[in-house]
């Protein structure tokens, strides 16, 4: 009878013909190569991607929460602000100190009437140096005050405002109505604390109280104020309205506000069914015990009332620092969960859909490998059968790859060993012709420079002996102009008013004639005008420039971006680089007369950003890019020229050309790139150590008036 083998016995036998068909077909290898990528890769990077897309969608919406509890919060502490603020002007007012002063109780109780209606407060009381009720406002029968912090305060002679809990017989002393608006029934919430009460009757109020001066200026009294908090949807709309703006939250999410007394929403704008308010509803016990409990904010995913939100709470505390309420925002989760999982769903889609046309790509491509190998395979076999030249390298790959690599291991080696021969003549040619050519070239490059700096020095000086002389032929007679015009304003006073307007010209043009012949100086003899140059940051200057031209871009309807970047500083006159800054931005907003975008970047020179033709160093990248009309090519070339400009009625030529000396003079570089039509940038390299040039008082710039033949 036939012997049966063990399970495991033919499992391993299995195996290893698994591996000897594997480790003998290269066509295995291939299929495994191509695919296992596909097959393993891409669940692996699906999971990765659902994990980081749901971790950073929770954070990021834990972000936009704590955002909306930041303004909320603020919103909330101004109009606890605006309430002293307004009481205090009341209470210096002088028709409140004539009332004071003449008027009788009834007057002072309309005064007081009118005004609690006016500013939007609840109650308003006068109260006497003792803190006892003089005159109320609408509601009577309160005795003395002084048990309250910010009165006590208030007739010490501070204001104060804060938040205060009243008690129900609190809340009827100051009048009946106000204990009705505070009474809230309490709603079965589930995961809320147990509480045996039915109704709340306490009430969240903001107080303020300020003191009055007497006519010796001493404290006489005090006006103390509130606004009850229970109920009123005025202030949980209007912040949520400061806070969720409309188009704030995309996809069909709502943004909620609400008003705690305790644990107790008192206002919200939070829904039940049908519409009906929130009122009554009480937040879970875990977030109480963690804001309440522990006085630390609240940021994450809650259930609120009958459905999620992403949820923040913040603790609202008394005068006293104690705990006394919770301010919450929040919107609606489901939309924005649905959208992401939505996202996810289409991304996984397409990642399968790549995957499976890849999967099919690779099979085919792998399917036009085997067939050449394959061939390639029976030549080699031709060639071991029948040529002895044919020879097997140190291979132990059985598969068809190896076969090919130990057949043409010999002809490989001939090969390499004639290219070693061919490429160390060639290399050693080609030393000799580069020795030979770099000598050369240096010989005339040592030639040019000094000619070219020969021809330069000469024009340099020729330009700045004319423009010394005209400027001091210029400057004598402009003198002469604007003396007179001076003299003729003295002269003839008031008789000069109906030619005003032609003297102001002439004034301004003279002005203009200065201007002009300050910057043929500059130009001319750049080393007279150097300043000292120090560590500048370069995100400093560019910010103080924008501070400087600011009224202007906005006037001029331009938006201004900015990305400051750059954390290297750069050695240069702080007041030269603002010049050049400053210029290049005057220059973007008068090419966009219609308004535009003004973008100013900044960031440290990194590997392959350094200008052509210079040798790699450490700066600052600067660049100032509009949305103009743009530059012409015709002048691109030509703009750093001196005297030339687009500008005929206005422009000099000349700001371009010093700012290009201004920046070369400490080893920088500027340059420019225009789309006609579209935008126009400019780029500064500006070194973290100036190299300055060796003639200082003869910028680099100026080798740009030396003629391609040297004249």
């Amino acid at each position: 009878m036939p012997v049966k083998l063990p399970l495991a016995t033919t499992f391993n036998a299995w195996l290893k013909g698994l591996a000897k068909t594997f480790s003998g077909s290269v066509r295995l290898k291939l299929m495994t190569l191509v695919l296992a990528p596909l097959l393993l890769g891409v669940p692996i990077l699906l999971a990765i991607v659902w994990v980081w897309g749901t971790q950073g969608y929770d954070q990021l919406l834990v972000n936009k929460v704590s955002s909306d509890l930041g303004t909320a919060r603020q919103y909330f502490d101004r109009v606890q602000g605006a309430l002293g603020t307004r009481l205090e002007g009341f209470a210096s007012s002088h028709r409140l100190a004539l009332a004071l002063e003449r008027g009788t109780p009834d007057e002072v109780r309309r005064l007081l009437d009118e005004a609690a209606e006016e500013q939007g407060l609840d109650y308003l009381l006068l109260l006497d140096a003792q803190g006892q009720v003089r005159v109320g406002g609408k509601f009577q029968g309160a005795a003395g005050r002084s048990g309250w912090a910010v009165v006590r305060e208030a007739l010490q002679g501070y204001p104060r405002h804060g938040l205060e809990v009243f008690a129900p017989e609190e809340l009827e002393a100051l009048g009946t109505a106000l204990r009705r608006a505070a009474h809230i029934p309490l709603v079965p919430t589930r995961n809320a604390r147990p509480d045996g009460r039915g109704v709340e009757e306490r009430g969240l109020m903001i107080q303020a109280a300020v003191p009055i001066a007497g006519p010796d200026g001493l404290v006489s009294g005090a006006l103390e104020g509130g606004v009850l908090l229970n109920g009123n949807q005025g202030i949980v709309d209007r912040l949520n309205t400061i806070v969720y703006q409309e188009a704030s939250l995309p996809l069909g999410s709502q943004g909620t506000a609400t008003l705690f007394l305790g644990d107790t929403r008192i206002a919200t704008n939070v829904r039940l069914f049908e519409g009906q308010r929130a009122l009554g509803t009480r937040v879970s016990k875990a977030v109480a015990d963690r804001v309440l409990g522990e006085g630390r904010v609240w940021l994450g995913s809650a259930f609120v009332v009958d459905d999620t939100y992403v949820s923040g709470y913040q603790p609202l505390t008394d005068t006293a620092g104690q705990r006394v309420g919770m301010l919450y925002v929040g919107f609606l989760e489901a939309p924005l969960r649905d959208a992401l999982y939505r996202a996810l769903a289409g991304l996984f889609l397409l990642f399968l859909l790549v995957s499976g046309l890849g999967t099919l790509a690779d099979l085919r491509w792998a399917r036009a490998i085997f067939r050449p190998l394959e061939r390639m395979n029976r030549v080699i076999a031709r060639i071991e059968a029948g040529e002895e030249s044919a020879r097997v390298g140190p291979t132990h790959s059985r598969d068809e790859l190896g076969r090919l690599s130990r057949a043409f291991d010999h002809l490989l080696d001939s090969i390499a060993a004639r290219r070693w021969e061919l490429q160390r003549s060639a290399e050693e040619l080609d030393r000799k012709v580069a020795k030979r050519t770099a000598a050369l070239e240096e010989a005339n490059a040592t030639l040019r420079r000094a000619q070219q700096q020969l021809v330069m020095n000469e024009k340099l000086t020729a330009i700045g002996e004319l423009t010394a002389g005209v400027a001091h032929e210029i400057n004598n007679p402009v003198a002469v102009i604007q003396g007179n015009l001076d003299l003729m304003r003295e002269v003839l006073g008031d008789a000069i008013e109906p030619v005003a307007e032609e003297v102001r010209l002439i004034d301004e043009q003279t002005r203009r004639i200065h201007a002009i012949v300050t910057k043929l100086l500059q130009f001319a003899r750049p080393g007279d005008f150097a300043g000292y140059a120090e560590a500048a940051d370069a995100n400093a200057v560019l910010a103080d420039c924008l501070v400087l031209t600011r009224h202007n871009l906005n006037r001029g309807k331009v938006k201004v971006e900015t990305r400051l970047a750059a954390t290297s500083s750069v050695e240069m006159n702080r007041g030269e680089l603002q010049q050049v800054l400053i210029n290049l931005i005057v220059n973007a907003m008068q090419a966009m007369p219609d308004g535009g975008t003004l973008t100013l970047e900044s960031r440290d020179i990194g590997p392959g950003d350094w200008p052509a033709g210079s040798e790699p160093f450490e700066g600052a990248l600067l660049h100032v890019q509009d949305t103009g009309h743009g530059i012409a090519a015709v002048d691109l070339g030509r703009i750093f020229d001196p005297f030339f400009t687009t500008k005929k009625q206005t422009g000099t030529g000349l700001g371009l050309s010093i700012s290009y000396a201004i920046v070369q003079r400490y080893g920088g570089r500027i340059t420019v790139d225009s789309t006609p039509g579209q935008c126009t940038r400019f780029t500064l390299w500006l070194r973290r150590q100036a190299r300055y040039s060796a003639q200082p008082t003869a910028p680099l710039f100026a080798a740009r008036l030396i003629t391609p033949d040297g004249g």
